[in-house]
């Protein structure tokens, strides 16, 4: 530790810390732009100017080191007038355009330009004019006059994001931030350089012009898409969301989050939102109230239990509601006296499990790995701050192993960081692949392998990776989880895991995918998976907040085996599945209903509604509770969400890692025969089609990610 004195105060800091590292110790405050917390040092904002004794001349905090005995101050005369001398600078050619800028009122220019700017400029010659840059449907750069040259979002891109979409041309007045030959900003977290841009040069495109930051009201949630669980403010004027951005939680998503968490609130407020009941009579459909709606499923329930028995009623169920909702569409099967409840609608496999498959260890730890192994993920594009955090780790010497297919994900680039080794093989020998791998760490070990395979070149360097190192984790991906012989890589990626010392978990698909197993969205004993509901064995399908024609393996076939049915009811925020469907229950989307979600590594996160529910739009927690008592049955007089969740398992952590560890250790003893059937291709969605809400947010389905995945690659938007 070194002992400084910064403003007549005595600050201990770690050795190789700077004088910036030490205000923020001491609770002083140091004017800045470029300097971010996150991001390395650029020292060229010149902002955060100070006196250190000794020194001829004011230093920049952010790139000064402590040494022993340091003596600075931040707030004499020297300081000040040095700090006062940058600020005079920087606005030489500033716009004055405040009143139309969508940073005014959380420009950090603006707010510190009050305590260190002058009243009047003493710069008579005329403004430069930085002409605007078009670089997408997300990110604005229509006002580059305004850039301050801080490079945060170089650097972020460089060093968050893992790709260099933005960097500074030219020198001196000239000097400016663009993309290479016009081409446009693709990261899947290129939102977040619209937050750390200190001034009004990067905005956001789809919020432009809609509000001032003081006219919204700002309410905490939770992002309902991948298995991250990012923590986000939402900002609400008149009972509108208007924007979202992040809520910083150093153990979850620290101060990032992902594009679709940013923009899918688009699909809030579009047209194919759905704020009534409707029931299709005569193929034409009606608006009716929610009273003849619920009596309408209820009697058509009944009838059919009646007529073909409870077997022939079942649920599928979305990942991506809450545990509430999960929790009371179970219990109503269960009352009903069917089993057929399922989320894993994507799944190839079903094989039952005694465990709650999850990430097997903590978000933060992600960031400290020295090895790791990722099996079937599209990384990058399936969980973006799972990936950041990664490529922290690797920045610092991880080494990173991948197995997947060989016909994506095969460079460096797809995954914007380093990949020491590459197996690619096709998603049916993924299980001899890692059978590969095994029979390489077998030999080193001088153990008997759990299948046969061959100790090929690359099979033997991840080998070695993993046998390398101190913490270090096994990864299965969406394509792993929802494979054919996914519960033959889960058990080879454990007996991997027990030699090597490397915990073994999933990237878990959805924002809930822990919260359904913790609230029995599963088929029971005699109950029908997912794969046989949309197959056609159901006379009544209940579908809670999803597609299946877009959210399951099963894919456009769904239409004709759910057309079989003699009653469909989507209960979903939008007017979906209206091919199939007899009744459409208007439920609330995340921001307008109270619930639950679990992320990847267990953590129980709960949330309030952020804005009242839309038009006739209610909580699917209570149309299900209502439901269930129109059918008479028990045990649902919940009077609240908290009621709810009082009933559903909590997650508990130690308890998960120690029966991981334990299965890891029985893995040893595994011996399995690895079929080289190629079978189905797993069923994985791309990053914008994910769920319904990404689906319908506009500015989202504009991005090249989107367009690649619909083959518009090249046709101009």
């Amino acid at each position: 530790m070194v002992e400084i004195e910064l403003d007549g105060q005595k600050v201990e800091v770690l050795e190789g810390s700077t004088v910036m590292h030490a205000s923020e110790k001491a609770g002083i405050y140091i004017p800045h732009f470029c300097y971010h917390k996150k991001l390395s040092i650029a020292a060229n904002c010149r902002m955060c100017l100070v006196d250190i004794e000794k020194s001829p001349k004011p230093m920049p905090a952010c790139a000064t080191p402590v040494t022993q005995g340091m003596i600075v101050r931040t707030k004499n005369d020297k300081a000040v007038n040095a700090q006062k001398g940058v600020m005079e600078f920087l606005l030489i050619n500033h716009p004055l355009d405040c009143p139309i800028c969508d940073q005014g009122g959380e420009c950090q220019l603006q707010d510190l330009a009050v305590g260190y700017g002058a009243s009047g400029s003493r710069y008579q010659e005329e403004k430069r004019v930085v002409f605007h840059k078009d670089v997408g449907p997300l990110v604005s750069m229509e006002e580059m006059s305004r850039c301050i040259h801080c490079t945060r979002c170089v650097r972020f891109g460089q060093e968050v994001a893992g790709v260099m979409e933005l960097g500074m041309s030219h020198r001196g007045e000239y000097a400016e931030i663009e993309t290479f030959v016009g081409m446009s900003v693709d990261s899947e977290l290129s939102g977040n350089m619209i937050d750390i841009c200190p001034v009004g040069a990067l905005t956001s495109k789809p919020f432009r012009y809609s509000a001032r930051t003081w006219e919204l009201s700002r309410r905490k949630s939770v992002s309902p898409h991948d298995s991250t669980g990012a923590n986000l403010i939402v900002q609400v004027k008149g009972n509108k969301v208007m924007r979202v951005v992040p809520l910083e939680n150093e153990e979850i998503n620290e101060c990032w989050i992902a594009d679709r968490d940013r923009f899918s609130y688009e699909a809030l407020n579009s047209d194919e939102r759905l704020t009534s009941p409707m029931l299709k009579q005569g193929g034409e459909w009606k608006t009716v109230d929610w009273q003849t709606a619920l009596e309408y499923v209820a009697n058509g329930l009944k009838q059919i239990k009646a007529d073909h028995g409870t077997g022939s009623i079942g649920t599928l169920v979305s990942p991506h509601s809450t545990s509430e909702e999960l929790y009371l569409a179970a219990s109503l099967m269960r009352g009903l006296g069917s089993e057929n409840i399922d989320y894993r609608l994507r799944n190839a496999e079903f094989s039952p499990s005694a465990t709650v498959d999850w990430l097997g260890t903590s978000i933060a730890s992600l960031s400290q790995l020295q090895r790791v192994l990722v099996i079937g993920s599209n990384l990058r594009k399936d969980h973006p701050l799972f990936a950041q955090r990664i490529r922290q780790a690797v920045r610092k010497g991880c080494v990173l192993s991948a197995i997947n297919s060989d016909k994506e994900l095969t460079s460096a680039d797809a995954w914007a960081m380093p990949v020491s080794n590459f197996l690619t093989a096709a998603p049916g020998v993924w299980a001899q692949a890692l059978a590969d791998v095994a029979t390489a760490i077998a030999a080193d070990m001088g153990v008997t392998a759990p299948a046969a395979g061959q100790a090929t070149d690359v099979a033997k360097a991840i080998a070695k990776s993993l046998q390398g190192g101190e913490q270090k984790a096994i990864l299965l991906g969406n394509a792993a989880a929802h494979h054919v012989h996914a519960s033959n890589l889960l058990a080879l990626a454990n007996w991997i895991g027990a030699q090597t010392g490397a915990t073994v978990g999933y990237l878990t698909e959805a924002a809930n995918t822990v919260g359904a197993q913790l609230a029995g969205a599963l088929p029971g004993s005699n109950g029908l998976h997912a794969g046989q509901m949309l197959d056609g064995k159901l006379k009544a399908v209940l579908l809670l907040n999803n597609e299946p024609e877009f959210d399951s393996a099963a894919g456009s076939k769904v239409k004709a085996s759910l057309n079989s049915a003699q009653m469909v009811v989507t209960l979903s925020p939008f007017k979906a599945n209206m091919s199939f469907s007899d009744v459409l229950l208007p439920i609330a989307p995340f921001t307008e209903t109270p619930g639950t979600f679990v992320n990847a590594e267990g953590r129980t996160q709960s949330f309030h509604a952020v804005v009242k529910p839309l038009g006739e739009t209610r909580p699917a927690w209570k149309v299900l509770r209502v439901l269930a008592n129109l059918l008479g049955l028990p045990g649902f007089d919940f009077e609240s969400s908290q009621d709810v969740l009082k009933q559903i398992p909590v997650f508990d952590f130690a308890q998960a890692a120690q029966t991981a560890s334990d299965q890891r250790l029985n893995a040893s003893e595994v011996h399995l025969t690895v079929f080289n059937a190629v079978g189905p291709v797993p069923a994985v969605a791309s990053i914008y089609q994910l769920d319904g809400l990404v689906r319908r947010a506009t500015a989202l389905q504009l991005t090249a990610d989107a367009r690649q995945a619909a083959g518009l690659e090249g046709v101009q938007a």
